[in-house]
């Protein structure tokens, strides 16, 4: 992993401001990719699945998704932490859902700006840039700016945390979201 010790100081310093509650670096290698977290968007219970450029079956098959992520060396892993009234706040979580999609945004534009190179990005909230999306009638209308979620590539989530040494759930009453660069 060359200058992630770089990337990681880069972060750091700017991790507060950015929103980004913890953050680690890992090798695509060490993903954990499977089938059943792929089937699990198949139940869609987030309404996306057949419905969105960023969800299956539009991201591809679970190998064109395993071959693309092990196409790139590296992975950084951020997480944003939202705080709720209690473990029923639906509201909370929709809002912590927009606050780690603008936080992302930045994250990415960061990212982009101390790293030069081609990166995928990956989202842990699914695309809500537009009310209807086009798919599959027509092309995406912002396809730079659309961020397949990292279930939708088979990530298995509670793996990466575990290897990136960031925690999966952040205690009572908190909703937690992932989002990816590789690179």
């Amino acid at each position: 992993m060359d200058n992630i010790g770089t990337l990681q100081e880069q972060i750091a310093e700017k991790q507060e401001e950015l929103g980004i509650h913890q953050f680690g670096f890992t090798t695509t290698d060490k993903l954990s990719i499977h089938q059943g977290v792929r089937d699990l968007c198949e139940m869609n219970s987030c309404g996306r699945y057949g419905n969105s450029w960023a969800c299956p079956p539009a991201v591809g098959t679970l190998e064109e998704c395993r071959e693309k992520l092990l196409s790139y060396d590296n992975i950084f892993t951020y997480t944003t932490k939202h705080d709720l009234e209690d473990s029923f706040d639906f509201e909370g979580m929709m809002a912590g859902r927009e606050a780690h999609t603008r936080i992302s945004l930045e994250v990415v534009k960061y990212f982009q700006s101390i790293y030069s190179g081609d990166v995928l990005i990956l989202s842990g909230d699914g695309c809500t840039r537009c009310k209807k999306c086009t798919y599959p009638d027509e092309p995406c209308r912002f396809p730079q700016e659309i961020y397949p979620t990292v279930e939708s590539y088979g990530v298995e989530v509670y793996a990466l945390a575990k290897t990136v040494h960031i925690n999966y759930i952040n205690g009572k009453d908190t909703v937690t979201y992932f989002g990816c660069v590789l690179f």
